[in-house]
């Protein structure tokens, strides 16, 4: 008797191996981008749809990367460079301390993409521990999660929303130049 399909949401769900964690991480980070965009409003942040647009097809492409073809090239590495060149150019300084992960409606959709990014970087790393993993993929998912984290400081910014500096009571943080003067 054939298996009935409606009772299986991944084929790989049962291997032992790792991969299958890291393709149900990414699996959400491309459903978290996804949430971003009803909050896209104005023509303010028109520039992160557009990026977003980009970007949400290549976190597909990372979950499959591995068992399948590698699906990331140097010139998606290469655009996403770009694109956080960007918004630092855009944000400047506010990207020099460490802020609290909030604000506007998107931009904390933003922030939980970020934090999917890193979930799926180091599940990813799980998996190099079992087989071979092109570095590609290491550089594309800690680059994607800084993009992500400008963006979301980006359309706070666009929004006149304030960043909330976030000072930790367990790590010394250097001082600002402009904390010395």
């Amino acid at each position: 008797m054939k298996k009935d399909m409606r009772y299986s949401c991944y084929p790989f769900m049962r291997e032992k191996s790792c991969l299958v964690d890291f393709e149900i991480r990414t699996d959400s980070l491309t459903t978290r981008i996804g949430t971003v965009f009803p909050a896209l409003e104005g023509k303010d942040v028109q520039i992160v749809r557009e990026d977003l647009e980009k970007l949400h097809p290549m976190a597909y492409h990372v979950n499959g990367s591995v068992r399948g073809k590698l699906a990331v090239t140097e010139e998606d590495l290469q655009f996403l460079s770009n694109r956080y060149d960007y918004y630092v150019a855009q944000v400047g300084h506010k990207i020099e301390r460490f802020v609290l992960p909030q604000g506007v409606e998107a931009a904390a959709r933003l922030h939980v993409c970020r934090s999917e990014a890193k979930k799926s970087y180091r599940a990813l790393h799980k998996v190099s521990e079992e087989r071979d993993v092109p570095e590609i993929l290491f550089d594309y998912l800690g680059l994607l999660a800084n993009v992500f984290f400008v963006m979301a400081v980006y359309v706070n910014q666009v929004s006149k929303h304030e960043e909330i500096e976030f000072i930790s009571k367990s790590y010394p943080m250097k001082k600002r130049k402009e904390e010395v003067s």
